[in-house]
This record gives C-alpha cells, sequence and structure tokens, in this order.
C-alpha cells in the first residue's frame, strides 16, 4: 500500500487542513506528529525507504526505540500539507538507542522533520507510558485568543484551568485535569521540550505562553477537538473580557462538582478552590 492510502496519512492531512482554516496556523507555524501503529508501517512498508543515514534527535527517548513517526517538515504550510503531503510531511525511524532517528518517506523536496521534533518526541514517550500507548497524536498550534490570554493573567496552571472552565460549560468534561502553563521559552530545543513533557505527566494539553498550544490525543479528533475547544473557550473570555472588566455571574464550584457527578468525571478538585 502506498502511504497516502493509508488511513492514518490521509487523517493527519485532515487535521492539517481543519487547523488552517481555523487559522491556528500562520504562514509555516505549528506542526503534527502521530506514532504510527507497527501493523500499519507494515502495510506500508513497501513505499518506505530505508537508505537514510540516521540523525541526531537531540534529546533520548529510549521508550520510543524501532517507533515510526508521521510529522510536519520544519518551515513547511500547514496550508500545503493536504495537496502537498509528500512534500511537506514525513515519516521517520527512530533507532534502538531512542537517540537517532531517519527519514524513511516523505520531504521529497528536501527538509527535514519539525524543528520542534524533541518536545514532539519527548512527549509522544510521556504520554505513551502514560496511557499504556493509547496516545498517539501531539498537535501545536497557535491559536490566538488563548495566545492572548498569556498576556493578561498570570502563568499559573490553576488561574488558566479555571478561566477556561468558566468560560464554557463543556471545558471540564474535555479536560477535567486542567491545563498546564509554561513560561516563555526558546522554541525548538532541549529546554521547553523538558519543560513541556513535565506538564504533560498531568495534562493533556500545555499552554506555551505568548507562542500557542501543545496537546494530546489517542487519536486525531480527540487531539484537535481538545486544541477546538480550548481556544473557542479562550475566545469566549476574552470577548467577555472586552465587555466588562468583571464578571457578574459565572460557573461556581458547588456547579462543578455537581457537573462532575453528572458526567462521572474526576475533575481536578484543588483547582476548585
Amino acid at each position: 500500500m502506498k502511504v497516502m492510502d493509508a488511513e492514518f496519512a490521509q487523517n493527519f492531512a485532515r487535521l492539517a487542513e481543519d487547523g488552517w482554516q481555523l487559522r491556528f496556523h500562520e504562514r509555516n507555524g505549528g506542526n503534527l506528529s502521530y506514532r504510527i501503529p507497527m501493523e500499519a508501517v507494515e502495510e506500508v512498508r513497501d513505499d518506505l525507504c530505508f537508505d537514510a543515514p540516521f540523525t541526531d534527535i537531540g534529546t533520548s527517548v529510549p521508550n520510543l526505540a524501532g517507533e515510526f513517526f508521521m510529522v510536519t517538515g520544519s518551515g513547511k504550510y500547514f496550508s500545503d500539507v493536504l495537496r502537498k503531503t509528500a512534500e511537506t510531511c514525513c515519516i521517520i525511524e527512530v533507532d534502538s538507542t531512542g537517540t537517532k532517528y531517519r527519514i524513511v518517506w516523505g520531504l521529497t523536496k528536501g527538509g527535514r522533520p519539525t524543528s520542534e521534533l524533541p518536545s514532539h518526541l519527548m512527549n509522544h514517550e510521556v504520554k505513551k507510558l502514560a496511557s499504556g500507548g493509547k496516545m498517539r497524536v501531539i498537535y501545536h498550534c497557535h491559536p490566538a485568543n488563548i495566545i492572548a490570554m498569556t498576556f493578561v493573567l498570570p502563568l499559573e496552571d490553576k488561574v488558566f484551568t479555571r478561566e477556561l472552565w468558566e468560560s464554557m460549560t463543556e471545558c471540564p468534561v474535555v479536560f477535567p485535569a486542567g491545563v498546564g502553563v509554561i513560561p516563555w521559552m526558546v522554541p525548538g530545543g532541549r529546554e521547553i521540550a523538558v519543560a513541556t513533557s513535565e506538564k504533560m505527566k498531568e495534562y493533556d494539553v500545555a499552554v506555551w505562553a505568548h507562542h500557542g498550544i501543545f496537546c494530546a490525543g489517542e487519536d486525531f479528533d480527540i487531539a484537535f477537538g481538545l486544541a477546538h475547544t480550548v481556544e473557542k473557550s479562550a475566545e469566549i473570555y476574552v470577548k467577555m473580557r472586552s465587555m466588562s472588566s468583571a464578571k457578574h455571574q459565572t460557573i461556581t464550584k458547588e456547579d462543578f462538582i455537581a457537573l462532575a457527578k453528572e458526567f462521572n468525571l474526576t475533575i481536578r478538585e484543588e483547582f476548585l478552590d
């Protein structure tokens, strides 16, 4: 089977297009990665090429040794992914030590995987271990409203979580553990990768101050839906703050407890006080 005939590749491109259409990306902003199930790798193996040399990842992910990932390319535009998937994306193989990778498909006109590859792989490792292998998607995007919130709120997990939960009833249902917040760091390096992976031990979404969000999910719909929900709540918050400097009513602690009981949620109670 050709890679582009595989369901995972088609869904990968669809998420990229959805993110572009919602203006979560500008120019070459954002990146996406998917840990490919081994049975899917076998289906497309004849379309892969294993001649490229291995390259240093820039970090160590021993629990991902031998895994394959589909990732967007560095400097590539999300607006092109659906129409030019093989030019803008690639499949990489992680070596047996978890310290190197090689490109086995894609980037047909040259290039390398996303500059955020260390962050993606470190967070894939965290989520693989935490979910028993169920988590497969890491999605990074630049939604305007959640970025705007990082300029006016304290960069604290509890503060951001509570404001997002209160802005839209769906939020504690979609991310009952809350969100993590990371102060501004230089993108693409090990420091931000380590900080994000620490937050991902507790949450499925991390807010990068003045930059964007980093989301994890079991599949493309869950990961994208998480990003979409966070940004919609942030949009409501921004609109509310533009109308009034104070809330006249909101969802209360007691309301959240009732919601958690009704939907059988394990909500982060320390964020309710």
